[in-house]
């Protein structure tokens, strides 16, 4: 009979510990942008490492994607890569805050049999082979940004993106900087209506459906190019520099723009000045409620953010990814106190 009693008695302890165990878990879902997912997989599995009673679980969906699963309320926050324009803010049930995590780049990469040099490409050319303009790898233009290189008469493949996505926002943003044409023909933003091309979905799509494909040109985020070995080429900046995507070009191109960041940290970077600067470049961010209403949640997030910009970012220059800026970083900081 006593053991009995003590078996009900460590019984129902147990249920005690598990119940308590299970009340201090914390669980985040999360949506949005393909281009920063290498490492935002990366940190919320070195997160849930260091707090294993926190889950955060991010579905890589396309900016377009995240934005519109965070206005419907059916996940706790977003990722994008553009940030979301007025209109979306509008549609908010609460101000979204947009806090940069780090910075990357697209790339013109391409798929050429025989080729197998980085590639020079101009603004004009690329807004011209994605106006379908400029069809062929041996167009006078291309040849003439790449001296000695022996090119086919083929045809040129365009990939695009077939979800809303930032990294189309800052392919068409850019190609919206540099190409009048462009500007009122298209135009800038996570889903356009492209003149030509096939497309995929995210990154990781528009990766493999590049590979598959002969005579292919696609822009991808430079982490994919670089994880699938993927010939990507150099772009001509606004000093008439060829440059090529890579973590010292992609800082470059935020140092103007770290120093004149606004207060909502809503800031376009491509294009920049400076000789050594990528430009097509950009900040992607978290979007976050100013209002969480789950308090545990909201401790999480507010943690979170703080690692992110701290020991997290040690984990961006290893994935290819450039750290936020020293001044950005400070202004992120105090924005935190936002989130109530």
């Amino acid at each position: 009979m006593r053991i009995l009693k003590v078996l009900a008695v460590l019984a129902v302890l147990l249920a005690v510990a598990t119940f308590a165990t299970a009340a201090g878990q914390v669980l985040l879902n999360a949506a949005g942008a393909t281009f920063p997912y290498p490492i935002y997989s990366k940190w919320f599995d070195q997160y849930h490492s260091l707090h294993p009673n926190v889950q955060i679980n991010y579905q890589s969906i396309g900016s377009g994607g995240g934005i519109r699963q965070l206005l419907d309320k059916t996940v706790d926050f977003g990722a994008s890569d553009g940030p979301m324009n007025d209109d979306q803010l509008k549609q908010a049930k609460v101000p979204i805050l947009h806090f940069p995590t780090v910075l990357g780049a697209a790339v013109p990469s391409y798929h050429v049999p025989g080729v197998t040099v980085e590639l020079n490409f101009t603004p004009e050319v690329l807004a011209g082979i994605f106006l379908g303009k400029v069809s062929r790898w041996n167009d006078p233009a291309i040849v003439a940004a790449n001296p000695g290189v022996k090119l086919p008469k083929d045809d040129i493949v365009v990939v695009h993106r077939s979800d809303g996505s930032g990294t189309t926002y800052i392919w068409t943003d850019y190609l919206s900087k540099v190409s009048p044409e462009w500007q009122s023909k298209v135009g800038k933003g996570t889903s356009v209506n492209w003149p030509v091309g096939l497309g995929g979905k995210g990154n990781e799509g528009v990766s493999a459906l590049l590979e598959q494909t002969p005579d292919s040109i696609a822009y991808i985020e430079l982490i994919y190019a670089v994880q699938n070995k993927i010939l990507y080429g150099k772009v001509k900046n606004s000093a008439g520099e060829f440059v090529k995507a890579d973590l010292a070009s992609v800082s470059a191109a935020a140092a103007a723009a770290a120093k004149t960041m606004p207060d909502d940290f809503r800031v376009s970077i491509t294009n920049p000045p400076g000789k050594m600067a990528y430009p097509i470049a950009s900040f992607t961010w978290l979007l976050i409620p100013s209002k969480i209403d789950d308090p545990a949640k909201r401790d999480v997030v507010k943690d979170f953010l703080k690692w992110m910009m701290t020991d997290g970012q040690k984990t961006a220059e290893p994935l290819s990814y450039a750290q936020l800026p020293k001044e950005v970083v400070t202004k992120e900081m105090k924005a935190i106190a936002q989130i109530q």
